[in-house]
């Protein structure tokens, strides 16, 4: 009988657990990264959105990076996932410490800005994939795809919060107490992780370190259509769609001419609807690529409204809209992905997963940024406009594809 209640992860202890402590640990992070942009843009530049942009592409850019790509998703699949990650946190929460003993200092300079975005970049590039695949760790395949989907809940209701205390403290007390605050928060997925019953994980067996063990990943997804169809998706808008910082925060101070407290709203704006899409992909038990042709064409669709809209309010409502549908395709792809992979190369697969749809940004946000400096923000929306039009083709494409040999065969 299948199960189809919204919260049915959470009747796992486990998963409670974590849910909770992530929450927190989550709601730190977007108050830093508004904190770490608003920083950039009006404090150590003039409004410049490429500053944003070499920032972004620095704290993404190790995801892309072929000397650790294989070892990330390699140590998700080999090593121990809830030590692994206790010890990731425990890195970001002192680099976030850092950047803000530098910044309410006085100290702070953009380099430095420039080398702890870096940081974050190599130890995210380790932390996510183990962090994507413990999921099951917690709940197994049964209830995978609601925990994936609840956890896209999680942390975008952390994304609406986030940014929006983040804006309000930010006119208050500084950037550099918001970063102290985030460092904090990390006690929270810390403790989470010390109280998880170990006993009642489901751990997968791990891998052996055979020959070519650190590139079977790429040989995988190469021999399978669909995971190869749904990283050209994720690269189209994770490389040209999902540079929000930039497109918010342009938008917002040179089209709707508003301060922190105006950016920290938009950004929740849009975490509004991401919040949507992933409590409506929660009621699935397993995505369809269906779905992912119809979320990418509504994206596309709904950022040229946004790159459009003649105001502030149509504005928010257009990020609301593509929330949503940006949370339904990634919420919907990482389920697809998981439940449709070999367990014993899950942590390889997300670590590819990640690298496609995280460290094309450092490709993206530069173009983007500078397309915004120079022929403004509205024009840069419309390259996310573009990269969901054409995900959605790559989509259609392989449908169509997969029907006709169907038919063959029948």
């Amino acid at each position: 009988m299948s199960d189809t209640r919204l919260f049915r992860s959470l009747r796992i202890y486990n998963y409670r657990v974590w849910t909770a402590g992530a929450l927190v640990s989550n709601i730190g992070t977007w108050m830093q990264r508004v904190a770490q942009d608003w920083l950039v843009l009006t404090v150590l530049t003039d409004h410049n959105a490429s500053a944003v942009g070499i920032t972004m592409a620095l704290q993404f850019g190790p995801q892309l990076l072929l000397l650790l790509l294989p070892f990330t998703g390699y140590a998700a699949d080999r090593f121990d996932r809830r030590r692994l990650i206790m010890l990731t946190q425990a890195l970001l929460g002192l680099l976030a410490l850092g950047l803000g003993l530098v910044t309410i200092t006085g100290v702070v300079t953009l380099w430095q800005v420039y080398a702890f975005a870096l940081g974050l970049g190599c130890v995210t590039a380790f932390d996510g994939p183990a962090r994507q695949v413990f999921v099951n760790d917690l709940v197994g395949e049964r209830y995978l795809a609601n925990a994936v989907a609840l956890n896209s809940t999680s942390f975008n209701s952390a994304r609406m919060i986030g940014p929006a205390v983040a804006g309000i403290l930010i006119a208050a007390i500084g950037t550099g107490w918001v970063f102290l605050i985030n460092a904090g928060s990390f006690a929270a997925v810390l403790g989470s992780l010390f109280l998880l019953r170990t006993g009642e994980l489901y751990t997968s067996l791990k891998p052996g370190r055979r020959a070519g063990g650190l590139l079977e990943g790429f040989r995988y997804v190469w021999r399978r259509p669909d995971l190869k169809a749904m990283m050209v998706m994720l690269f189209l808008i994770g490389t040209f769609g999902f540079n929000f910082p930039i497109y918010i925060s342009t938008m917002s101070v040179s089209i709707f001419h508003g301060g922190a407290d105006q950016y920290g709203v938009l950004t929740s704006a849009l975490a509004i609807g991401s919040v949507g899409g992933s409590l409506m992909a929660a009621r699935r038990e397993q995505p369809k690529m269906r779905l992912l042709a119809v979320s990418t064409l509504a994206f596309g669709v709904f950022c040229a409204f946004a790159g459009a809209a003649p105001n502030v309010v149509v504005f928010a409502a257009m990020l609301t809209l593509t929330g949503f549908t940006a949370l339904t395709f990634n919420t919907a792809s990482n389920a697809l992905m998981q439940l449709t992979t070999d367990p014993a190369m899950r942590g390889r697969v997300m670590a590819l997963r990640m690298a496609v749809i995280m460290g094309g940004t450092p490709l993206g946000a530069p173009i983007v940024g500078w397309l915004a400096d120079h022929a403004g923000p509205r024009w840069a929306m419309m390259v996310a406009a573009a990269s969901g039009l054409i995900a959605a083709a790559v989509a259609a494409r392989l449908i169509l594809q997969q029907r006709r040999r169907q038919s063959s065969v029948d």
